[in-house]
């Protein structure tokens, strides 16, 4: 699934080319993605101009000119591609794909200048709904998230509050959506082997140095990943097309069996599942 670097990465691209312009129609193929989509809310934004667009955690926010938000997460396999109609070629600007992709493709957003976005998704766990701007950050799936971890608010008096008197283990607590907003699976393995923490130690063994350590390499990690491009695991790649570079980076994630990368460090990176999710981390150095 995306993470917030790489949905940050897709965010920018639409921004760059999709802002200002103006919704003609939308064409609905299948409506039958994780949350059916409902015809009648998206013909109202039929004539509607994109005015910005944002990122909220792991989900797009579309806002346009006349109160309307269009909100997207891209599941598992979702991407967007952009088709410029008045070029007979494929740009740089959207994914390359095959003819037999087509059969994947959901969702077209018609607009002028003779440009479409394409919503694609192979699994269709991903979804698109419409909301009133104004009510948007209340929906079921932005109410509850807490601060984005690149932000001001995300800090370590934050981290120490939130975690008194909680028993929970630190891989958990920093991939709960309700304590940060966008760290994913892989990101969390990497700011850990930084820090020297076990994905298993419970929060209350976290020092305060440790607490400081965490939230410093959260941000360094998805500046550097936003910076690269993303991390390409399986399916993504950006909206120019471009498959993120973040993975040659990587410590730990998917790297099981091979030697720590750490200097004078003899330990072999080993992988557990924690909380049904697969963890990364070397015993030898990380406690």
């Amino acid at each position: 699934m995306p993470e917030l670097p790489e949905v940050e990465v897709v965010k920018k691209s639409l921004e760059t080319k999709l802002k200002n312009l103006t919704i003609k129609r939308v064409n609905i193929i299948n409506n039958k993605l994780r949350y059916k989509i409902d015809s009648k809310l998206f013909s109202k934004i039929k004539s509607q101009k994109i005015i910005s667009i944002q990122r909220r955690s792991k989900y797009l926010l579309i806002n346009l000119n006349k109160n309307s938000t269009i909100l997207a997460h891209l599941g598992m396999t979702g991407k967007f591609f952009i088709i410029d109609n008045s070029k007979k070629h494929k740009t740089s600007f959207y994914y390359s794909f095959k003819k037999n992709d087509i059969k994947h493709d959901h969702i077209t957003f018609i607009f002028n200048k003779k440009i479409k976005l394409v919503y694609n998704d192979v699994r269709k766990f991903g979804f698109i709904k419409i909301f009133n701007s104004a009510d948007v950050f209340k929906c079921s799936h932005l109410a509850s998230l807490g601060p984005e971890p690149l932000s001001s608010s995300f800090n370590s008096s934050y981290f120490n509050k939130y975690i008194f008197n909680k028993k929970t283990k630190i891989k958990d607590l920093i991939m709960d959506q309700k304590f940060v907003a966008g760290l994913g699976n892989i990101y969390c393995n990497e700011v850990l082997y930084l820090c020297k923490i076990s994905p298993a130690r419970t929060v209350e063994k976290i020092k305060k140095k440790e607490i400081k350590k965490i939230v410093k390499f959260i941000k360094i990690i998805l500046k550097q990943a936003i910076q690269l491009g993303g991390s390409t695991i399986k399916n993504f790649s950006s909206t120019e097309g471009q498959v993120g570079n973040f993975q040659q980076k990587f410590n730990v994630y998917a790297r099981e069996k091979t030697s720590c990368r750490r200097s004078k460090c003899l330990g072999i990176i080993k992988k557990v599942y924690t909380s049904n999710r697969s963890s990364f981390f070397c015993p030898k150095c990380q406690k």
